[in-house]
């Protein structure tokens, strides 16, 4: 899938990041990720709170690349799918992601 049909289907929308709003995301990661560590969560939990960091890892990616995914049914795939876009689109150029 490419950003143009992503924008077609309305899964995507143009979308213009800000250092705060990166800062915030690298937060929230840092914070999902040592909670997913807390020995007495239950493993369920431990999992959930770390799929939500590696979503926010994706939506991370994806706003460096000058998108945000759109909350609609699907939203999560769409958002796991579209990292790899938005990584191949910043080309390894680590200034892009502010």
């Amino acid at each position: 899938m490419s950003w143009t049909q992503l924008l077609a289907n309305k899964d995507a929308q143009k979308h213009k990041t800000s250092r705060q709003e990166l800062n915030n995301m690298r937060e929230l990661i840092a914070r999902d990720l040592a909670d997913a560590g807390v020995a007495g969560l239950s493993a369920d939990r431990r999992f959930a709170t770390a799929y939500n960091a590696a979503l926010q890892a994706a939506n991370m990616a994806i706003a460096c690349a000058g998108y945000r995914v759109s909350a609609k049914i699907g939203h999560h795939q769409v958002s796991l799918e579209s990292a790899t876009l938005a990584l191949e689109q910043v080309g390894g150029r680590t200034d892009r992601l502010i």
